[in-house]
């Protein structure tokens, strides 16, 4: 690892992780959509995962930036699709429950090629990214049966989702500080 420049997955991590568990929290049922998911939207789970992207760019980490840049323009997207029906001068539709199915199916389709891409890094990533998949496809099987069970079914499945991103996060964190494994990430040999 090149010690000139610090590891920026740690962040993009952190702030997938957190955005996914508070907008699950709202999937379970327990509280609305609100301003605090969509900030958090735009601000941690975008824009400091654009940022990591980017941090990847300049290591040579191809994987690490097309991950962060890609669900950190996520994030934007899936705000945008809430807020701009609100905005006058877009003059466009809410989104249908169809739209969004196809729109959650196609991210679960890259997040399931983005697994196979980590097959040769460690299994907590590995887990993350099948249990994003996992949340994709519920969110897509959501939409299309209008069902409110899979809806909270998928709000507990995206909260395991982003805590484990977080343990990866913080385990890169603690472990990179100690110069030894506090937190078991499960390198592939």
């Amino acid at each position: 690892m090149d010690k000139q420049s610090a590891n920026p997955a740690p962040l993009g991590l952190m702030g997938f992780g957190l955005t996914t568990v508070l907008l699950n929290i709202h999937n379970a049922g327990f509280y609305p959509l609100n301003s605090m998911i969509l900030a958090m939207g735009l601000a941690y789970g975008g824009l400091a995962q654009i940022i990591a992207g980017v941090m990847e760019y300049r290591r040579g980490n191809t994987f690490g930036t097309t991950a962060f840049c890609s669900y950190g323009l996520f994030w934007w997207s899936l705000v945008a699709i809430i807020i701009m029906p609100t905005i006058t001068v877009f003059q466009v539709q809410r989104s249908n429950d169809i739209a969004m199915a196809a729109y959650f199916f196609m991210w679960g389709i890259f997040t399931l090629l983005m697994f196979f891409g980590a097959l040769r890094t460690n299994r907590t990533l590995q887990f993350v990214l099948a249990s994003l998949a996992i949340l994709f496809f519920l969110l897509a099987a959501r939409d299309l049966t209008g069902s409110v069970e899979i809806g909270v079914i998928t709000g507990y499945e995206g909260i395991i989702c982003g805590l484990s991103a977080v343990y990866l996060g913080i385990a890169e964190i603690i472990n990179e500080a100690q110069e030894k494994t506090v937190l078991p990430i499960c390198p592939v040999s």
